[in-house]
């Protein structure tokens, strides 16, 4: 089932599950199919082309990555609790630095050719030059609960995302969590933006009532860029919202997208991935009634998010809505195949898919842009 605009909600107020909200909007959207045409410009698709830059790797989860210049990238494998510097004009796979100067590597950044890796094991994160040199370990900030750093920006100002902590009934998933900005010397800390609270839905389990997070439910996601502005990617109004240093806030139009439905094949899916004793429990867990506009979102090096958008289960493409600053779509871009998106450089992108002995990389070129298509209706909401 397909509509021309996605459900919106606004931020339900305290003491009701968001998720309420939420799938009474979609709801009410199945059923009624409203949405108000408007002119707009049809957005140019374009898809991503065959390449011959492949490396192989043992992987089977997909890892998290880092561009840091040319056709050189960082991957962090959780799994295998290792980091590694990939190279693709000479095809290297090198460590980063030792792997006795970090245990359990859980996350990674660059800024610029600065790598900065999150190093849950150690609880700190570590900073490495171009050359490998390890520039400083700095221990987790008590004020930031255990959160690790997801950006930095040019000034050394670092960005984090702090979480209500659940508590024994989950009541806390009913709260807002923060993006909260450390001075370089990580002795300040100010709360820069709130995020929309998660989906969730009581359940009634045997130890009790509880708040668990609906599944194919969606989260805000956000990033920095090198002067300190910050972008938020909203899911339950589906826009891009900028911040900008000097306090500015910039919220895009809303985006057009398709509605998806949970449906009894996505359950079943989601069901298959848990061990056959762990099923009848994942089973009870809450389900969303739609699927969310958006499951990620990256930057490019030109400051241009990237959308990944949801889609049916057995659709053979992955498409991404590339948003400029002002938060009108300037491409759809298409990924043939179930591969997964990880980092985005300034013409290239690294895409990680499945192969016969884990996972591939690989290292594709940022299709150009064709000129835009006016069309005289379309699916804004």
């Amino acid at each position: 089932m397909t509509r021309n605009c996605h459900p919106t909600a606004s931020i339900p107020s305290p003491g009701r599950p968001p998720a309420l909200v939420t799938a009474l909007a979609g709801a009410i959207l199945l059923v009624s199919g409203a949405c108000t045409p408007s002119r707009q410009q049809v957005a140019p698709e374009v898809t991503f082309a065959d390449t011959p830059d492949t490396i192989d790797t043992k992987y089977s989860a997909v890892p998290e990555a880092a561009w840091v210049g040319g056709q050189r990238w960082v991957i962090v494998s959780p799994e295998y609790e290792e980091a590694v510097r990939v190279d693709f004009s000479n095809r290297s796979v090198t460590p980063l630095g030792t792997p006795s100067e970090y245990r359990n590597p859980a996350g990674v950044f660059a800024v610029g050719d600065t790598v900065v890796l999150a190093d849950w094991g150690l609880q700190r994160f570590t900073v490495w030059g171009p050359g490998d040199e390890l520039l400083a370990a700095i221990p987790v900030p008590a004020e930031t609960r255990g959160a690790m750093p997801r950006a930095r920006d040019a000034a050394g100002q670092y960005y984090f995302e702090l979480r209500p902590a659940p508590g024994r009934s989950g009541e806390g998933n009913l709260d807002s969590a923060a993006i909260i900005r450390s001075s370089p010397d990580l002795a300040r800390f100010d709360t820069v933006a709130w995020l929309a609270p998660l989906d969730v839905q009581q359940v009634q389990g045997q130890a009790g009532a509880r708040y668990e997070r609906m599944v194919f439910s969606g989260v805000d996601r956000w990033g920095v860029r090198p002067d300190g502005s910050l972008w938020i990617a909203r899911i339950h109004s589906n826009r891009i919202v900028w911040h900008d240093p000097s306090g500015d806030r910039k919220r895009g139009p809303a985006l057009p997208d398709p509605v998806w439905e949970v449906t009894a094949a996505d359950r079943d899916y989601f069901l298959q991935q848990f061990p056959e004793e762990l099923r009848s429990t994942a089973d009870a867990l809450p389900f969303a009634l739609v699927k969310p506009p958006f499951e990620q979102a990256l930057a490019d090096a030109e400051g241009l998010i990237w959308l990944q958008k949801s889609r049916p289960l057995l659709d053979s493409l992955r498409r991404f809505q590339v948003v400029g600053r002002d938060g009108r779509v300037d491409r759809v871009v298409l990924l043939p195949g179930n591969g997964h998106l990880v980092a985005l450089g300034d013409t290239l992108a690294l895409v990680v898919e499945q192969h016969l002995g884990g996972l591939r990389l690989l290292q594709l070129r940022i299709p150009a842009v064709r000129p835009p298509v006016d069309s005289g209706t379309g699916g804004g909401s």
